[in-house]
């Protein structure tokens, strides 16, 4: 793999080395999938650039999840096909897999989720998905493709029927009818913050390893708002956080991707928040495998 110029959280180059790094950070600078607002092939820059002002030390975790690690190799080639990029994604998963790394996959629009999926079903034989979105995504075609966003979910769960779907506040009603018919695990916002979902019991039911997709529009518009499909009354960063903490100390999460970000000129908040967010899952990864 060929190391990037750029460095998530430009650290030292002691720390950032290919073969001594326990995470590998793959820009996926792709937006073939998308339906509605563009600038997500831009997301992966503007979130590593933000990262370059993170604080190394994690006030929470009393570590710094850096010293495990943390190597950012370069963008493969972008195809104009989604169902070209996802073979691209595949391949470029599975050999970061075989060489025994943490993959953290930065998007790009959501539809790159299904190769990185498929690539560690492959590694694992099993493979459960939670995925915090505020949109469903449980569409077969959308827009005359199979391979758009609003589909991603659909792709996964042709490889995987253990999902868990948090933090959903929009769907068709299509989605809302197929959900009940394969009693398919959602907590929407709504359930969430009313405590209607027994969110514990769900992640505990999920079998190990977990892949986690995170669509950042799964934020309240306070935390991120520069998203192509923003839905209003998201998580809190407190909320996502301390649910982030749970799932990590209560499964094996083999991998995450964050996706969705759009790049905005005028926003410097939305890319910093999400920066944020891949550090802490970084540490929460970390700590949980120094448990183990």
């Amino acid at each position: 793999m060929k190391i990037n110029t750029k460095q998530f959280l430009g650290i030292d180059t002691t720390f950032c080395s290919y073969e001594e790094s326990t995470f590998v950070v793959v820009p996926f600078p792709y937006e073939g999938g998308i339906s509605y607002g563009k600038g997500t092939a831009h997301g992966p820059d503007a979130i590593i650039d933000a990262s370059y002002y993170l604080e190394l030390y994690d006030e929470i975790l009393d570590i710094e999840p850096y010293t495990a690690g943390i190597c950012t190799v370069i963008p493969p080639k972008i195809p104009s096909k989604t169902i070209n990029m996802t073979d691209i994604v595949y391949n470029t998963t599975s050999t970061l897999l075989r060489d025994g790394k943490f993959i953290v996959s930065l998007g790009g629009d959501h539809s790159i989720s299904t190769g990185y999926c498929q690539a560690l079903k492959e590694k694992y034989g099993q493979i459960s998905v939670i995925q915090l979105d505020a949109h469903a995504d449980l569409r077969d075609s959308y827009e005359g493709s199979m391979y758009s966003h609003a589909c991603v979910m659909s792709r996964i769960r042709e490889i995987t029927g253990n999902t868990l779907h948090i933090g959903i506040r929009s769907m068709s009603k299509n989605e809302a009818e197929r959900i009940k018919r394969e009693q398919i695990l959602v907590c929407t916002m709504n359930d969430f913050r009313k405590g209607i979902f027994d969110v514990h019991s769900a992640i505990h039911r999920l079998p190990d390893p977990v892949f986690i997709t995170f669509d950042v529009d799964v934020f309240d518009w306070s935390v991120v708002r520069s998203t192509g499909t923003p839905e209003p009354g998201g998580f809190l960063w407190d909320e996502s956080m301390n649910l982030l903490s749970k799932i990590f100390s209560m499964k094996k999460v083999a991998g995450f991707d964050m996706v969705e970000l759009s790049c905005e000129q005028n926003d410097c908040n939305s890319p910093f928040a999400v920066a944020k967010a891949i550090y802490k899952m970084i540490g929460f990864k970390y700590i949980s495998s120094r448990l183990t």
